[in-house]
């Protein structure tokens, strides 16, 4: 059987669902996941690799019109891999209108040659009636070879969807090892881990003015523990006491929960100390924005 490979950009408007996509498709958690809209700042790759075919697939900020510099950046990251791909996945979810949003991403792909196919997710929370409507809809402009439901939280569709990515990949080399499921450093990963968790524990005035920093990570000689030094950086002094909560019971629930997750993903204990700082308006610092990995 000859052998399938290609780069896979997902693509589509903040939260609707495209790192719980790539989570799915490569079948590990790799890209962090909240409810809050453009949870992704950077461009996370990660690979599915079988006996057939390798796909690496690129999960993106959300294309949105940008507020400061790192939302420049955000956007910049979206577009620039349009062309720079063998596919590319857009994904929509149960909102039937297209709004400005959608048609500003048709406008940034329907001139691009690369092959397209809609996902339409969310589908476990869409009558079946409006299912068909979607598709219709999006059917009219004629700039997709296939469209596909799926629920990526469910995994209802997923592998109808691996089916259409594997017959559209070109043949190709498998480019990376086969146990090779992202190219993130381990200290990029834990660093959203910590995210995710303070995206989760926080009021909704606070998670896009958050980002945090590993200050210091090592494995200690001859022992199965791994010391990591964290800082959870936020815009408003405000906002450092939100973090915090009453008696630092916040910020403990975050560390928790950060923890044994990255003791998932490394393997060993890990003994996380985390500090939050106030970094004023740091999303428009280059500096910063560079520090912290988006650029």
């Amino acid at each position: 059987m000859t052998y399938k490979s290609g780069f896979v950009t997902i693509i589509g408007r903040p939260n609707v669902g495209k790192s719980t996509l790539m989570n799915r498709l490569v079948g590990e958690k790799i890209a962090i996941i909240s409810d809050k809209p453009q949870t992704t700042r950077n461009r996370i790759q990660t690979v599915y690799t079988d006996e057939n075919m390798q796909a690496i697939f690129l999960d993106t900020p959300g294309i949105h019109k940008p507020k400061n510099k790192l939302g420049d950046y955000m956007v910049s990251v979206s577009t620039e891999t349009l062309g720079e791909v063998d596919l590319i996945l857009w994904l929509v979810d149960e909102s039937v209108e297209i709004g400005p949003g959608d048609k500003y991403i048709l406008e940034q792909i329907q001139d691009i040659k690369t092959p397209k196919i809609l996902v339409v997710n969310k589908v476990d929370k869409i009558p079946i009636d409006k299912i068909q409507g979607i598709i219709d809809s999006y059917s009219e402009f004629g700039v997709f070879e296939d469209i596909v439901a799926i629920s990526a939280t469910m995994g209802s569709g997923v592998e109808d969807l691996m089916k259409k990515i594997r017959e559209t990949l070109p043949e190709g080399p498998q480019y990376f090892p086969e146990d090779t499921l992202t190219d993130q450093p381990e200290r990029v990963i834990v660093s959203e881990i910590i995210r995710e968790k303070a995206l989760l524990y926080l009021e909704d005035e606070v998670p896009h003015g958050v980002a945090v920093g590993i200050e210091s990570m090592k494995k200690r000689p001859k022992k199965d523990l791994v010391d990591i030094d964290a800082v959870i950086y936020c815009e408003r002094d405000s906002h450092k006491g939100i973090i915090i909560g009453k008696g630092g019971r916040k910020l403990k629930g975050i560390g928790k929960s950060a923890r044994e997750d990255i003791e998932r993903l490394l393997g060993s204990q890990v003994n996380l100390k985390v500090w939050v700082k106030v970094e004023k308006n740091w999303r428009d610092k280059e500096k910063f924005i560079k520090q912290f990995g988006y650029i």
